[in-house]
């Protein structure tokens, strides 16, 4: 053993220090930061090249990117930044973002997608968990597209983990509700979704310049919707919603063929020729094998200053069509709220900003608000599936 000056007996030469408390802090700290699209810590996906801390308190971090252009690579720095800046101790941080070799992206796309990388729909797979609500109208402008953000967002506001697939093809509308213009970040084969107000979103109106209309036709509409299914990376959901064009067309079909566990949320107006229409939207489910999750009555009045109420569309077809749609299914179908009329919905929709978000106190948010309390209530659970377990 060798002795230091002060006599004191050290146990082994070949002894080091572990990690300084600096440094095991900076590193906690960048435990923090959340890539802006896989929405887990860039520590835990490898992104952490490098960490070089100065004997002054500077902080030199390597970040890899996905890709080379990737779109946020400038939230990546800054959530660096503040997260480093924070720790007491550090003086100065310097981020340096390089990209992964072909190598590192094959691991992060295994380390996502599982051994091999396979592709396929997630969401069928056994032990998937995720409640995929597929929201279909009998006709259009009844609000179907607003109800599917609004719930979408309200959900993902109580911490649960929440998806949209604006399947409404010829008439998305979902990205520019929710304020998206940011296009997808692809990884080779595997697309990764925007991210706003913490709901992942895909759309075919984030593959398109301006406004230019989308004309295909049944096959190519299936093709899409698979491929949206299959290489968009969503990660382990706990809510899918798919906003459906309306009626019961080619998009309603491939639906029930490439996710048979969607369950369908019918929107109508109060109007009873709505209602009709409405009705063919949800006993779609005798044919395909689906269930109905409920019905959502949209536009059902509009309050007045005096505190009455003005039903522009006539009332009850909310009511008569969750009835009729329990005879036709032979299961209980709930009317699962009525949401009044509000011009801030619109307003809301217009500035890209949800109205259960932005003006939560107002009736029509209150109504959304319940309606998403009634399918969180709804337990992610194992019922119906097989753990694997056999006696020895």
């Amino acid at each position: 053993m060798s002795t230091p000056p002060d006599g004191t007996q050290l146990d082994s030469p070949l002894e080091s220090p572990g990690p300084s408390p600096l440094s095991q802090a900076v590193h906690a700290a960048l435990a923090t930061v959340i890539d802006p699209e896989l929405r887990r810590p860039i520590t835990d996906l490898g992104m952490l090249d490098a960490v070089d801390i100065s004997g002054g308190g500077q902080v030199r971090v390597t970040v890899l990117l996905t890709i080379a252009g990737c779109p946020l690579r400038g939230t990546i720095t800054a959530d660096c930044e503040a997260a480093l800046s924070a720790v007491p101790g550090v003086t100065a941080v310097e981020v340096d973002l390089k990209v992964m070799t072909q190598a590192q992206r094959e691991a992060l796309k295994e380390q996502l997608r599982g051994t091999g990388g396979q592709r396929g729909i997630p969401f069928n797979a056994p032990g998937s968990l995720t409640r995929v609500y597929a929201v279909a109208s009998g006709k259009g402008g009844v609000g179907k597209s607003s109800v599917t953000v609004n719930l979408a967002c309200a959900l993902a506001a109580q911490g649960l983990r929440v998806g949209i697939v604006d399947a409404d093809v010829y008439g998305f509308s979902v990205p520019a509700l929710m304020g998206i213009t940011q296009v997808p970040t692809r990884v080779d084969d595997m697309i990764l979704p925007p991210v706003a107000y913490g709901v992942k979103v895909i759309s075919i109106g984030m593959f398109v310049t301006g406004n230019q209309p989308v004309a295909w036709r049944g096959p190519m509409l299936h093709r899409a919707l698979e491929q949206f299914l299959t290489d968009v990376y969503f990660g382990d959901l706990d809510a899918l919603f798919l906003d459906l064009p309306p009626g019961t067309g080619d998009i309603a079909i491939s639906v029930a063929q490439l996710l048979p566990k969607a369950q369908i949320l019918v929107v109508t107006t109060p109007q009873a020729a709505a209602a009709d229409v409405a009705e063919r939207a949800g006993a779609i489910a005798t044919q395909t094998g689906q269930t109905v999750a409920g019905v959502v009555e949209n536009m059902s009045f509009l309050e007045m200053p005096d505190g009455g109420r003005m039903e522009l569309f006539g009332s009850g077809g909310g009511a008569v069509l969750a009835e009729r749609l329990s005879a036709t299914v032979g299961a209980d179908v709930p009317l699962l709220g009525q949401i009044p009329l509000d011009i801030r919905l619109r307003e809301g929709g217009d500035a890209g900003v949800p109205l259960v978000l932005g003006r939560p106190e107002t009736p029509a948010a209150a109504a959304l608000l319940d309606i998403a309390g009634k399918l969180a209530a709804v337990p992610r659970g194992l019922k119906g599936m097989s753990l694997g377990l056999q006696p020895r």
